[in-house]
């Protein structure tokens, strides 16, 4: 299959491998954003085979493990309903709220439905109008034109059974959060393709001048990764600081022109908290005022209700790329897929579940 075969080939591998080593004359720090980098680096073991020449900093790039408690419980508390009927990914059902989870709202005889598209939801609202119809829309710019465009349709369609609770969060500002930490090491970023597929480059111009790092924007098969690494690794060892596009075949610098104009008719950008980090400004999308009544914080008037992280948890530096996942002290013991503490062990992009699934339970090798 295409694109399956030609991207995992171990002599291509190999050649990659060996250009990196030859070009690094020290070892450099990059950090990928994306959860899907983030277990196609730890799967393929890559980390490994880099070891002397990359440090892999891990960063908030798994939107699921980002959505703010606060949220979570949101969507619970109309989980348990008994006119609504909540539809989700299936990633979210067994992220911890903050006293249970929506599979276990649904265990209790919630009506919690798996949707793979927000289009299902939509659909589920037409064939039950006696039921309230709440979909929970999470992720990052990749998922969001599609909650646009299910809010378009449920509107053309007429549907008044038909909300959405959103938490959908934007990739520029949480790199910008991490260059701002005063004790941030990243030196270089890996930016993920399928964002900028959607929002086209022009959003990380900003960043590399003012921060003076390299972005390049990179695939999630091996040699996308590996090739990656050598776009980055050269322009540090050059002194160069630049934006670089490693993933031409899928993203051009201005996007999806129709998915941005979606955005920008159904949702305004707003402050968002993020699960362990906290506050950052216009990181986040909520639905314009134009589409506040397909607003379910505003029709279940839930909008309000705010909750506290667990100190347990260390999800949060996880994320920021301050601790790697074996060196949280709950990590496998106290935390596991079964029984998760925070989201980041039992997302499917979470760097805690990459670690715990791929049997990396030793601390030793990294940290600060």
């Amino acid at each position: 299959m295409r694109y399956l075969t030609e991207f995992h080939d171990p002599r291509l591998a190999a050649t990659l491998l060996d250009t990196i080593a030859a070009t690094a004359t020290r070892r450099w720090t990059l950090m990928e954003v994306c959860g899907g980098q983030t277990h196609a680096i730890i799967r393929n073991g890559l980390d490994q085979l880099l070891a002397d020449q990359v440090e892999f900093i891990h960063g908030p790039g798994c939107p699921v493990c980002v959505t703010p408690l606060e949220m979570i419980d949101r969507a619970l508390a109309i989980a348990a309903r008994p006119e609504v009927m909540l539809c989700s990914f299936g990633d979210m059902l067994r992220v911890p709220g903050s006293t249970t989870d929506l599979f276990t709202v649904r265990a209790h005889g919630g009506d919690v439905r798996v949707v793979y598209s927000p289009l299902d939801a939509v659909r589920l609202a037409e064939a039950h109008p006696d039921r309230q119809v709440v979909f929970f829309a999470v992720g990052f710019e990749t998922t969001a034109p599609a909650a646009a465009m299910a809010a378009v349709t449920a509107r053309r369609r007429g549907l008044t059974n038909f909300t959405m609770l959103v938490s959908h969060v934007l990739v520029p500002p949480a790199m910008r959060a991490v260059l701002a930490s005063p004790d941030n090491r990243v030196e270089a970023f890996l930016a993920a393709g399928h964002v900028c597929t959607v929002m086209g480059t022009a959003q990380y111009e900003p960043i590399v001048a003012e921060h003076r790092v390299p972005i390049v924007v990179t695939g999630f098969e091996p040699l996308d990764l590996l090739d990656g690494v050598r776009h980055a690794i050269t322009e540090l060892e050059a002194g160069r600081i630049t934006l670089v596009n490693a993933y031409p075949r899928a993203v051009r610098p201005e996007g999806n022109p129709s998915a941005r104009a979606m955005l920008e008719e159904v949702f305004t950008v707003c402050d968002r908290p993020w699960r362990g980090i906290g506050m950052i400004p216009a990181s986040g999308w909520r639905l314009s005022p134009a589409w506040s009544q397909l607003d379910a914080e505003l029709r279940f008037d839930i909008a309000d209700l705010t909750v506290a992280e667990s100190a347990d948890c260390h999800s949060g530096e996880v994320l920021q790329g301050r601790l790697r996942p074996p060196q949280c002290p709950s990590f496998g013991t106290t935390c596991t897929p079964r029984r998760p503490l925070g989201a980041t062990m039992v997302s499917a992009e979470g760097a805690c579940a990459a670690y715990f699934q791929h049997r990396r339970l030793s601390a030793v090798g990294g940290g600060r």
